[in-house]
């Protein structure tokens, strides 16, 4: 029970019930309220002569004398035809002389002559009560006329029209058919619209319910579990529970994103502790493997060979020199400590500067490095020197992987407001499979990886990195065989 109370349901229906009790009481209070009210009103209305009348027919009061024969005989008669009713008659001071209730129940001697005064002015709204002789406290719609003798007022006949069988609401209730009805149905329908409330809630709470379901399901799968939840209708408005559900939804697919990118993360760093391993250790061991032969054997090496060895350590060293170069490259990118230093430079003159730097290398291997471009090509945004880095990185990349007699090709073309460069090969490609991981920093496609030649898998990361720096992207194509394409843009500054 208590566990049940505990859930929004539960406490809905806990405030439901507080409300409609609450609700009920005042309704039944100013239910009895008002008909009491309504009650004394119309009785006091139809019996507003009722006094007058009595006294018209005969004289009650005689030069201040009782007639007690014609009371005796009108208490009687009056008791019988309404027993309701309860008449007194009083001096005109309000001093009670007679009466026809039982003896014993009337507890004053002395009645009020201020309320009479207001009733016999008749310019009051009624109900108009008056004291009740049965109590001190209580008071009584009343009819009251008064006596008059031949030259002054004599007293008054006080009439209470309800008597003791209406002091009470139980007794009100058990007087009227009509008012037992109206309690009855009043209390059905407060019922009728409680369980009608529960129903509503149990109906409103169900979607936020399975919502909540789907909450603890998605926590106990170690937040690994797609959350499937009905279709909206579209058309329809959606309400806070909707809403509520989408966000969760749209936060349920962002964690879900964000786990395998972290698991991906941790596998790639593993990954970069192996391969950062292996690119240290192989240059190392044979930079340490030559030296120290020169160290033990130099004198009984020939001069060529010494100069092959150093040669051959001079290499291993640079390896390792790029290596370095390359991790604190991308550390720093990864750090936000390189902050692009915007300027508007030539990038026609830009990609001809690198490519005179690697027309060399090209040679060496039988390539040919091509520009295409359109004269008049307007200057761009953006911090040279890393521009500068992506082109030699791509450049490279594809010396790296084209083969004796192929092409590598740099176009140039302006489309929509930015400048679209593209770097092509006709080298070996890349596998489908691995085309999206490339961009991973210490990636390298399978048939690099034992290459003593490949780089250490970092070159791409640093131009994705720069790019992102700059608002901007890059794109892969690559056919097997046939070659691959990288693609991006930087925006034209401002005036050409």
């Amino acid at each position: 029970m208590i566990s049940f109370v505990r859930t929004l349901y539960g406490k809905l229906i806990v405030v439901l019930a507080g409300l409609f009790v609450i609700i009920g009481l005042l309704t039944i209070l100013l239910t009895f309220f008002s008909t009491r009210l309504y009650v004394d009103e119309v009785n006091q209305k139809l019996n507003l002569d009722l006094a007058s009348h009595i006294v018209s027919d005969e004289p009650i009061l005689t030069n201040g004398r009782i007639n007690s024969v014609t009371l005796k005989n009108m208490f009687h008669m009056l008791m019988v035809i309404n027993p309701s009713i309860e008449i007194y008659l009083l001096d005109p001071t309000g001093k009670i002389l007679a009466y026809s209730a039982v003896p014993g129940k009337v507890k004053r001697h002395h009645i009020s002559v201020s309320p009479i005064k207001t009733f016999l002015r008749q310019q009051s709204r009624l109900p108009i009560l008056g004291d009740d002789p049965r109590g001190f406290s209580r008071s009584k719609v009343f009819s009251v006329a008064p006596i008059m003798g031949k030259q002054h007022l004599e007293g008054y006949l006080y009439v209470i029209l309800g008597g003791e069988d209406y002091d009470t609401v139980t007794h009100l209730l058990e007087g009227s058919y009509i008012l037992r009805l109206s309690f009855w149905i009043g209390i059905a329908s407060l019922l009728f619209a409680f369980i009608v409330g529960l129903i509503l809630f149990r109906v409103i709470t169900k979607r936020l319910t399975h919502l909540v379901y789907e909450m603890e399901v998605f926590q106990k799968s170690d937040f690994s579990e797609e959350i499937n939840f009905p279709e909206v209708d579209q058309r329809k408005e959606k309400d806070e529970i909707d809403r509520l559900r989408e966000t969760f939804s749209r936060m349920s697919g962002l964690i879900r994103d964000q786990i395998r990118r972290l698991k991906e993360s941790d596998r790639l760093r593993r990954d970069m502790v192996a391969n950062v391993s292996h690119d240290f250790r192989t240059p190392l061991t044979s930079l340490q493997g030559y030296l120290d032969t020169l160290l033990d054997k130099g004198n009984a090496l020939t001069p060529e060979m010494q100069k092959d060895y150093l040669e051959i350590a001079a290499r291993q060293s640079q390896r390792l020199s790029v290596l370095v170069e390359e991790l604190f490259e991308l550390a720093k990118l990864d750090a936000l400590e390189a902050v692009p230093n915007r300027e508007r430079f030539s990038l026609v003159e830009l990609v001809s500067d690198i490519v005179q730097k690697f027309q060399l290398k090209a040679q060496e291997k039988n390539l040919s490095i091509k520009q295409e471009f359109t004269e008049g090509l307007p200057f761009v945004e953006g911090d040279i020197g890393m521009i500068e880095r992506v082109f030699e990185n791509l450049i490279g990349n594809a010396l790296q992987h084209t083969p004796t007699g192929g092409v590598i090709s740099l176009v140039l073309r302006h489309i929509n407001g930015r400048i679209h460069v593209q770097v092509r090969d006709t080298g070996r490609g890349i596998p489908p499979e691995e085309v999206s991981r490339i961009f991973l920093r210490f990636y390298r496609v399978a048939k690099d990886r034992s290459a003593e030649s490949g780089g250490a898998g970092l070159g791409l990361a640093i131009v994705k990195r720069i790019l992102e720096l700059h608002n901007a992207s890059i794109d892969v194509e690559s056919i097997v065989s046939r070659g691959t394409t990288f693609t991006f843009d930087l925006p034209v500054c401002s005036g050409g």
